[in-house]
């Protein structure tokens, strides 16, 4: 069974990234593009600049510091001006950028660097440099702050590469091959290692021909943006998207952080389309519960839709946006996928786990498993120096495995899990953990994550992380459930469970597969511990590693723990309750 897209115009097809500069540069001219916020107020550059200074950059990259068509530049820093310049700069004349985490301590940092083979490397500034050892085998490292030299004899100023070029050829190739590639991109790693991703400009352009045929974006529109460029969300969906429609992308200056500065920007910016992941619309949404000016600003007339992605939506989020008459709309991909594959009809009600139909040119096909398969213009070549994932990537008919199980609907794609979280009992019976997830998350929003694991053990248990904030300031208005008391604290919530956890095992249909005990944990899964991934998702690996002596505990053992835990006994209820490590 397959679906397909409709048919992608080829006439919308930019060939590549230098093109589409030159392009939008002679159509909006002086409009920004692109705006920061300073002292207090948005200031941006225009079409006409930003083409001038990726024309500089390239031409000094070239011309001073020997970068080479398909040589790569790793880029290690947060959003900012100097990476977009210098990222489009490195695309439009024939290299290949790598960004990378801005935040990856040294042992991760240097890992990719290396892995990547580039000879080029960009950082922000004296935190990165820190992070990394000056004997790294590259040519040249660019800092876009200014800072010392110290160890780094290699080390040139940002500003050095915007001197306007005297003489010599055009760096930019407006000639590119479509197929060549210009973006290499690490995945998040949720499941192990990450993989690097080759992208062509084919790979990302074709994606923004296939927009162009579904939304109505220009250059009125105005986004405000924190997703992270190293990621293919932000730095490929979103970031491409203002690019290729003209539109103005202003840098949200907490990076999604904070919701009170989200709020502030969003009163200056008010924009026209919002780009983010489930918990921060549910932080956005919590805040207009409390702050009139808040709603008013938030859910203002010009927000043309909200777009989610990373993970569904909540029910009740999604209800809410409905109830203000402002659109959703989800997708679904991966970062080998350029990102998007499916998007949901804004007009169509929003069915849970569905994620709409394949965008113009992409179809969609299921294999025997269920796996989903994918084949269109915007699907990767390969993952680099990868012989061990790239082995059964395509199928014979060049359909990519994607490694997500769903189902083929009529209104499109449903996810039920990643093929690999799906694990056997000792029984040898499959189980589905998503599946009893999402009911769980469902049931009690008071739970951030919920996590059901058992590979070879006798029965699925739970690992349930709270959501603090919730606990902290109830609000009785938003209790999904009837008969919900909003709890106040992790016993309260212990108690209140018992009955959210034996119905969410009754919509599980194989008994199976229904959890016998879960496991409050007062913790939160973070970035510092590596169970969410720099694009904020669980790692279950990481969580299972991290968590593993809790996961023991509920299987028997008695190790000691370092925070306080609350444990049900879904097949003896009377032995549930709290233990303080």
């Amino acid at each position: 069974m397959q679906q397909s897209g409709p048919h992608l115009d080829p006439s919308a097809l930019i060939p590549n990234v230098a093109t589409l500069l030159e392009r939008n540069a002679t159509a909006f001219g002086d409009r920004l593009v692109y705006a920061e916020k300073h002292d207090g107020v948005y200031q941006g550059i225009s079409w006409n600049t930003l083409l001038a200074d990726v024309r500089a950059i390239a031409h000094n990259l070239r011309a001073h510091y020997g970068f080479l068509p398909g040589d790569k530049l790793v880029i290690f820093s947060p959003n900012r001006s100097e990476m977009l310049r210098m990222e489009l700069a490195v695309m439009a004349s024939g290299g290949i950028a790598v960004p990378i985490f801005a935040f990856f301590h040294k042992e991760t940092a240097e890992l990719l660097i290396q892995h990547s083979d580039a000879r080029f490397l960009a950082v922000a500034g004296e935190l990165q440099l820190e992070r990394l050892d000056p004997e790294l085998p590259l040519d040249h490292v660019f800092s876009f702050d200014a800072v010392d030299k110290g160890k780094w004899s290699n080390l040139v100023q940002f500003s050095d590469l915007l001197a306007a070029p005297l003489s010599g050829p055009d760096a930019l190739f407006t000639d590119a091959d479509p197929d060549a590639l210009c973006l290499n991109m690490y995945t998040s790693g949720t499941m192990g290692t990450p993989k690097c991703v080759q992208l062509s400009h084919r790979n990302i352009l074709s994606q923004q021909a296939a927009l162009a045929q579904l939304w109505d974006l220009g250059p009125e529109d105005r986004f405000l943006s924190y997703l992270p460029w190293h990621h293919s969300f932000g730095g490929i969906f979103e970031l491409f998207t203002a690019l290729r429609t003209g539109a103005t992308l202003h840098l949200e200056s907490g990076y999604g952080k904070d919701p009170q500065e989200i709020m502030a920007n969003w009163k200056l910016v008010r924009p026209t389309v919002f780009f983010s992941v489930p918990k921060v619309y549910q932080a956005l949404v919590d805040l207009t519960r409390h702050d009139a000016e808040a709603e008013r600003l938030f859910f203002h007339a010009g927000l043309k839709f909200i777009f989610t992605a990373a993970a569904a939506l909540p029910q009740k989020l999604s209800e809410e946006f409905e109830r203000r008459g402002v659109p959703v709309i989800e997708g679904w991909g991966l970062t080998e996928t350029s990102p998007c594959c499916t998007l949901t009809d804004p007009a169509v009600k929003r069915a849970p786990g569905v994620v709409g139909k394949p965008l113009p040119g992409i179809t969609l096909r299921l294999a025997d498993d269920g796996e989903v398969l994918v084949k269109g213009p915007n699907v990767m070549c390969s993952y680099y120096k990868n012989d061990e994932a790239n082995m059964g990537l395509f199928d014979a008919d060049g359909f990519f495995h994607t490694g997500d199980v769903g189902e083929l609907l009529p209104d499109g794609l449903k996810l039920i899990t990643r093929k690999d979280r799906i694990f056997k009992l000792s029984n040898g019976e499959k189980v589905i953990p998503s599946d009893l997830e999402k009911l769980i998350e469902f049931k009690c929003h008071y739970i951030s994550f919920a996590m059901v694991v058992g590979s070879g053990q006798e029965y699925p248990i739970a690992l349930l992380f709270p959501n603090k904030k919730q606990l902290e300031h109830p609000d009785y208005r938003l209790s999904p459930m009837e008969g919900c008391f909003c709890p106040r604290s992790l016993d309260e919530l212990g108690k209140c469970l018992h009955g959210c956890l034996h119905d969410a095992n009754c919509g599980i249909g194989q008994k199976f597969a229904k959890i016998k005990a879960a496991m409050i944990i007062d913790g939160e899964l973070s970035l510092a511990n590596n169970t969410l991934t720099p694009s904020m998702k669980v790692a279950p690996r990481n969580v299972v590693e991290v968590y593993r002596a809790h996961l023991e505990n509920l299987y028997g053992a008695n190790h000691p723990l370092d925070e306080e835990v609350y444990i049900i006994k879904l097949d003896d209820i009377t032995t549930a309750g709290r233990k303080i490590a």
